[in-house]
């Protein structure tokens, strides 16, 4: 008997395709790619597999049901006419969080506020209780995404975002997103076969997740608790099965895995951070300044990391983008340099001409990940050598 199902992952813009490989990589069925999403088809299994062990998913949410909706009563009425004792008891809190793109719907806390109020009008009719609203530590989380005059109801399975891997104690000035410095690794094509270098660590979220990369281990195996745990038909026995499984497949490393860091603070930070995540075997952390350095082997060498773009740190952007050009041209042969930055015209003063340029977003920046191939020796040479 075929139990799958459908559900949808959330990701950031740009990671579609890497999170499209990921799902198919696990198993996923009929995977669809959207924008900032992906479809997939999966059993219960599969979907405490996805929130366990996708990199590049903020959220795995379940379809429960879906109707033409053009306006707030309209909304009321099907909400209301729906059967919610599934999911939901008097006894149970809830939240909702809404997302529209309608031209009848302008306020998604409106449209939250009308769909709670359906369902506890429902409950209190019905039962003569009501279940309780909870923001913050929900028993069940309800989506509802209007998208003109479609509506889709769906059941979060992961709760808080699944960018919060629970490695992470202590944070450096803008630190990088989990779930975005993982696509970063995953877009520069990092599987764990060489050295790896971040040059300027800060919390050391780059390292963590290509350690977990590496050694592939599930990304989200340090998370406290994940929302489907607590769901009327939660099976804890099969979820375990899962996790055991998962950590099964973790695979041993034998490369180094780098970070300097300049600031005794964000050293410190990287440091407990790395150790919590249970992977100080695995990586090294040191006090350096990059623009001090030189590359420490003598095979190839994978770099990824988030310089500075000017927005919360005082520098002259100019100089301090022509130095990384230049300490990468100088120092640094034989390595592959990627980094992300939303500082467009200080990524002029690089010097270097980038093999490759993708538009991805750091939050609300829109940023570019750029590649830069630093040969042996010289570029020239190295086609003269073959002439």
């Amino acid at each position: 008997m075929n139990n799958n199902f459908k559900m949808v992952a959330k990701t950031l813009f740009g990671f579609e395709e890497v999170l499209a490989n990921e799902l198919r990589n696990l198993g996923a069925g009929n995977v669809i790619v959207g924008v900032r999403n992906v479809a997939f088809e999966g059993d219960t299994g599969f979907m405490y597999k996805a929130n366990l062990c996708l990199r590049t998913a903020v959220k795995i949410i379940k379809p429960i049901h879906s109707f033409s909706v053009h306006n707030e009563n309209e909304l009321y009425k099907r909400i209301y006419a729906f059967d919610w004792t599934d999911y939901l008891s008097v006894d149970t809190t809830f939240s909702i969080d809404a997302t529209v793109n309608s031209d009848n719907f302008s306020h998604s806390l409106y449209v939250s506020q009308k769909v709670k109020d359906a369902i506890v009008d429902k409950f209190r009719d019905t039962q003569g209780k009501r279940p309780n609203v909870d923001v913050k530590f929900p028993d069940v989380r309800i989506n509802i995404h209007i998208q003109k005059n479609h509506c889709n109801v769906s059941l979060d399975s992961s709760g808080r975002s699944l960018h919060h891997r629970g490695y992470r104690i202590a944070t450096n000035i803008a630190p990088i997103n989990e779930v975005l410095a993982a696509g970063l690794l995953l877009l520069s094509g990092w599987d764990g076969q060489c050295d790896f270098l971040d040059p300027m660590c800060g919390s050391g979220t780059l390292l963590t997740e290509a350690a977990m990369i590496a050694c592939n281990i599930p990304a989200n195996i340090n998370r406290k608790e994940f929302a489907f745990e607590k769901w009327n038909d939660f099976d804890e026995p099969l979820f375990e099965k899962i996790v055991e499984s998962s950590l099964k497949k973790a695979r041993e490393f034998r490369y180094k895995i780098v970070g300097y860091d300049k600031a005794p603070s964000a050293v410190r930070k990287a440091k407990e951070n790395i150790e919590n995540a249970n992977l100080s075997d695995y990586i090294t952390i040191e006090r350096k300044n990059f623009f001090d350095t030189s590359k420490f082997t003598e095979g190839p060498l994978h770099m990824v990391f988030n310089p500075p773009y000017g927005e919360r740190l005082n520098l002259d952007m100019e100089d301090f983008y022509a130095s990384i050009g230049d300490t990468l041209k100088q120092r640094y042969p034989g390595t592959n340099a990627w980094f992300i930055t939303s500082n467009l015209e200080a990524l002029k003063f690089v010097g270097l001409k980038p093999s490759r340029k993708i538009k991805v977003f750091n939050s609300h920046l829109e940023s570019r990940l750029v590649k830069y191939v630093m040969y042996e020796g010289s570029k020239k040479a190295k086609y003269q050598k073959k002439v």
